[in-house]
């Protein structure tokens, strides 16, 4: 399926959100949207994908 993750195309296998962030090696904590809706962690399980949606995933940064 072709979604676009971070603003840019991927061709990917998963299907739902929390697979598609073990796919792509996201760890850790970090926020998610789906098509700019915000996905709390615990619903990134029952997120499903479909294609042509837009997914961001963002991780917190420390610095001063």
């Amino acid at each position: 399926m072709k979604i676009v993750l971070n603003g840019e195309s991927r061709e990917v296998r998963a299907e739902i959100l929390s697979d598609l962030l073990v796919e792509c090696g996201f760890s850790g904590r970090v926020a998610t949207a789906v098509n700019e809706d915000f996905v709390p962690l615990g619903l990134r399980i029952a997120q499903k994908l479909t294609d042509g949606d837009r997914v961001e995933v963002v991780a917190p940064m420390q610095g001063g």
